[in-house]
């Protein structure tokens, strides 16, 4: 498959098909939160390393998450604060979201900070999303690597630049909400 146009992998996206776009970190695979099979069979990844949901607005995150407890208040001031931006948070999820990420009680949550994704976003809801790259190899920064490595990917082909790195390539800062409070997790773009 070629690169494509915005409007082509929106489609694609909301079809179940794998994208990949650009972040303000590196470019991220991405897929509709009920295919999430799809991005660990095609990265070969453990199903013990969970995918992060992005999406274009906090909003779009409380289906996923467990709104009944006290200290949502708190996560939203802190989402408030990070988003959009480098920094992942990782939240109790609701049954549905628990769905996404097998074993996992919690869902790491992101607003990039990147017009493209955001655009994107905005027009497919949320995406669980990681790296461009096969596991354990590091992250593929421009659409065209994307491209030849994962060529049945529906990839980002337009209003970018195609040959250069995009983004900062940095991870994310990943924080967990505890019992005890915010715990970093993996350092990241951003000091939390």
């Amino acid at each position: 498959m070629a690169l494509v146009s915005l409007a082509a992998l929106v489609a694609g996206a909301r079809s179940g098909k794998l994208v990949s776009f650009p972040t303000d970190t590196v470019p991220a695979l991405a897929v509709r939160p009920d295919r999430s099979a799809d991005i660990y069979t095609l990265k070969q990844r453990s199903p013990d390393k969970p995918l992060i949901l992005m999406a274009a607005s906090w909003q779009e995150f409380l289906l996923f998450l467990d709104i009944d407890r006290p200290e949502l208040e708190t996560w939203e001031r802190t989402a408030q604060k990070y988003f959009a931006g480098a920094v992942t948070l990782v939240l109790p999820a609701s049954d549905r979201g628990c769905h996404l990420n097998q074993g996992f009680q919690t869902l790491g949550v992101r607003i990039p900070d990147n017009q493209t994704a955001i655009a994107i976003l905005q027009q497919t809801g949320a995406m669980l999303t990681t790296s461009a790259n096969k596991s354990n190899e590091p992250p593929l920064r421009s659409m065209v690597a994307i491209n030849d490595a994962f060529p049945s990917v529906m990839t980002l082909g337009d209003g970018i630049s195609i040959t250069e790195p995009l983004g900062s390539g940095l991870p994310s800062t990943v924080v967990e909400w505890t019992t005890n409070g915010w715990v970093v997790r993996r350092q990241g773009a951003v000091r939390f």
